[in-house]
């Protein structure tokens, strides 16, 4: 934990606790210098993170104070999941339809989007890179860039890997359509149908619906909502089913928003060498981090080529366009086919209007907004679910992208609530679509990347009324 974390943490307890009440100022920047031996800068990424979690307010030469109403958090989940050990044929796709049909109207309150607001991300700077890129597109670049990419954007995406201390040829990144085609061109290179391939219990819906797509058995793996997969259990199941890979995201999972530590990710690359299983990294939210740095994704610990990394710019900055990369280490020539024989290649305008984008700079600027605005839509979001659901509720607090994972009393039927709240212009994403063996009924994954305001509060006020009636 950083400094400022620490200290931030501190100052929360006080003020959750009543020591720090309503409306009292706290220490000023200089005092807390002086009396812990820290900098300035620590002081105020202190407050900034309190004042992001709505717990203070800064007041102009006044310094900061006490927010008027603070609401009390509910309580993490603290229990790993406990999935069947078993290999299930996946059949989800159908109830993932009927709910995603939920949210597709702007007149929804969307809850249950997979998606934050599209009004966060700079589409007029993009609108202006894809007019200069179309204009001076080399007709030939359709041809020499088809399957692997546009040249410029992979050496712009090696870039970023490097900023990371990850050295990544830009010939071992191939653009995709997304993030989910980069998915699935990557578990068709190294299973075939009636494979078994390890996931995270709750897993993403459409890994699953990859999974049932492609003829293959999922084998739900134990996954605590704040650590990420359960490295025991894994290995265990790996000597038990023998799959074929395994599939997961260790930066802010969705849908639990779970973050793996960097000794627990090389553990878990240190584990799947030892069994050769190649590992799918789904890396899109890695961007939306919400403390200090990005976190590593395992594949910076990879050193036999076993990791598939897997990302897009579609959660952090051009939604819509459909551009994703994989970089497949030793499976990269293999996943090029698969890519040539399915879509042959990406949208050639908008990658060469990315790179343009990229090469001017910026993208870290609204990378730094657009993490801002998440950081502080998420704890009056929070305090709202504990304000408004029933006794019992826990929420996850994910220190990145932009979604809680509720779990109800267990007597609620989060299935009952999806369609309640649908015939009230409210869109949530029920538990079950998360799960091969159609677990966690009890549970809500909510979307908190449309920010704070008076009409969400009312849907989560209605969500509230629906579970209490549903117990």
């Amino acid at each position: 934990m950083k400094r400022y974390e620490a200290l931030a943490g501190e100052i929360e307890t006080s003020i959750r606790s009543g020591v720090l009440q309503s409306g009292d100022r706290l220490p000023s920047v200089r005092s807390l210098c002086g009396s812990r031996g820290i900098s300035a800068s620590t002081v105020f990424q202190a407050y900034y993170l309190l004042e992001a979690r709505g717990l203070v307010r800064a007041r102009e030469r006044s310094g900061y104070f006490v927010a008027s109403e603070v609401r009390r958090m509910p309580p993490e989940p603290e229990q790993a999941s406990q999935p069947p050990d078993a290999s299930i044929a996946v059949d989800v796709s159908a109830r993932v339809f009927d709910v995603l049909a939920s949210s597709n109207a702007r007149s929804v309150v969307p809850l249950g989007s997979a998606f934050p607001s599209p009004l966060l991300f700079p589409l007029q700077r993009l609108g202006q890179a894809m007019a200069s890129a179309a204009k001076a597109l080399d007709p030939w670049s359709t041809v020499d860039d088809l399957t692997p990419g546009h040249a410029a954007l992979r050496r712009q995406i090696a870039l970023r890997y490097l900023a990371q201390g990850m050295a990544v040829p830009t010939d071992d990144i191939i653009i995709t359509n997304g993030a989910l085609e980069a998915l699935n061109l990557c578990l068709s290179a190294v299973t075939r149908p009636g494979d078994a391939v390890l996931v995270e219990s709750p897993a993403f819906y459409a890994a699953l619906q990859a999974l049932e797509r492609l003829g293959l058995q999922a084998i739900e793996v134990p996954t605590h909502p704040r650590e990420g997969m359960d490295l025991g259990a894994l290995e265990a199941a790996i000597q038990r089913h023998r799959p074929k890979a395994c599939w997961l995201m260790s930066n802010f999972q969705n849908p639990l928003g779970s973050l793996m530590s960097e000794a627990k990710k090389r553990e878990l690359v240190a584990l799947i060498t030892r069994y050769q299983l190649p590992l799918i990294e789904d890396d899109v939210y890695g961007e939306l981090y919400l403390g200090a740095q990005r976190p590593l994704p395992a594949k910076a610990f990879d050193r036999e080529g076993l990791v598939l990394h897997c990302a897009s710019f579609s959660k952090c900055l051009a939604p819509g366009w459909r551009i994703g990369w994989t970089v497949a280490g030793r499976f990269s020539q293999a996943v090029a086919r698969h890519k040539l024989t399915t879509t042959l290649g990406a949208n050639a305008p908008a990658q060469a209007a990315l790179a343009e984008y990229l090469e001017r700079g910026g993208f870290d600027k609204h990378l730094r907004r657009l993490r801002q605005f998440l950081a502080s839509a998420q704890a009056p979001f929070a305090e709202a679910v504990g304000h408004y659901f029933p006794p019992g509720t826990r929420a996850t607090r994910p220190e990145g992208g932009y979604f809680l994972w509720v779990e109800l009393p267990p007597e609620c039927d989060a299935l009952a609530i999806h369609a309640q709240a649908r015939a009230r212009g409210i869109s949530v994403a029920p538990g079950p679509i998360f799960s091969a063996s159609h677990g966690f009924r009890h549970c809500l994954r909510l979307n908190y990347g449309h920010g704070w305001d008076g009409r969400i509060e009312g849907a989560l006020e209605t969500l509230g009324q629906l579970a209490h009636g549903a117990r």
